[in-house]
């Protein structure tokens, strides 16, 4: 029989890749990865200003996230830099700003290597609590705008011409994966979060006959990713989170033999 502490870690990692899988379609068909990056390495200064101001890391890291998201929209509109160049110059420099601000907090033992790839074993039953109904309310919130979403993905200059309120839509968005971001923190840590939203989903694109079925497949590979990921880290004694993320991996090496099969089926 497994111990409480590895069952709470597959339910709460379970309720990660149920919701990072739709948002990582989102991702790939935006092709946005580099924007889930800026928004995980913005994750630490989350945690280091809630360190500093005593809040809850979770909290904080939403917050902090949802500020660097808005503020790339900001900019996007004022400055007179692409997009990649923002993304780089936020993400790095939250990165910078949230080391520098731990390396301050003498006062404080900070465990960085849990930060940065996760400590999944250690989740409480409140975090899996705080994943599952802060996942409810993002699955609940991310199908009320899907359809607008979606038709904003394909088309931004259409959707807007048929009276789809295309920026408010996107900001919603980030909102939303700066939520996914702070519940994912402690079950892949700030480096790895992006790899759980976008693997899973680059995995089921060969699979999908559909953007729901591929949001579906997206859920299952995540699930199995976790699972897969828990049992041979307990097996081989391996980091939890990167273990995850390499069965994650290993589905997506998987999905290429599905690409290459001669017999495949157009």
């Amino acid at each position: 029989m497994f111990d409480d502490f590895f069952i709470r870690a597959v339910i709460g990692g379970i309720g990660v890749a149920v919701i990072a899988g739709p948002l990582g379609c989102f991702i790939i068909w935006r092709k946005m990865a580099y924007f889930g990056d800026t928004l995980s390495h913005s994750a630490l200064l989350g945690v280091a200003l809630g360190l500093m101001l005593e809040l809850n890391i979770t909290l904080a890291v939403f917050i902090v996230s949802s500020v660097v998201a808005l503020l790339l929209v900001l900019l996007q509109r004022r400055a007179n830099l692409s997009s990649d160049a923002l993304l780089g110059l936020l993400a790095h420099s939250a990165l910078a700003i949230g080391l520098v601000v731990l390396a301050f907090m003498t006062w404080v033992r900070v465990d960085l290597m849990g930060f940065l790839f996760g400590d999944i074993l250690s989740i409480s039953t409140f975090d899996v609590a705080l994943i599952w109904g802060g996942g409810l309310f993002v699955l609940t919130v991310l199908a009320k705008i899907w359809h607008p979403l979606f038709a904003a993905t394909v088309s931004y200059e259409l959707a807007t011409a048929e009276g789809i309120k295309s920026d408010r839509i996107n900001v919603v968005f980030m909102i939303l994966m700066a939520a996914v971001i702070a519940m994912s923190l402690k079950i892949v840590g700030v480096l790895l979060i992006t790899a759980l939203l976008i693997i899973p989903a680059a995995s089921a694109r060969t699979f999908a006959k559909s953007p729901e079925h591929m949001a579906t497949i997206a859920i299952i590979i995540g699930i199995a990713a976790v699972c897969f990921g828990l049992i041979g880290s307990l097996e081989f004694d391996t980091p939890a989170g990167p273990s995850i993320v390499v069965a994650a991996l290993l589905c997506f090496v998987l999905s290429l033999f599905q690409t290459l099969n001669p017999f495949r089926t157009k």
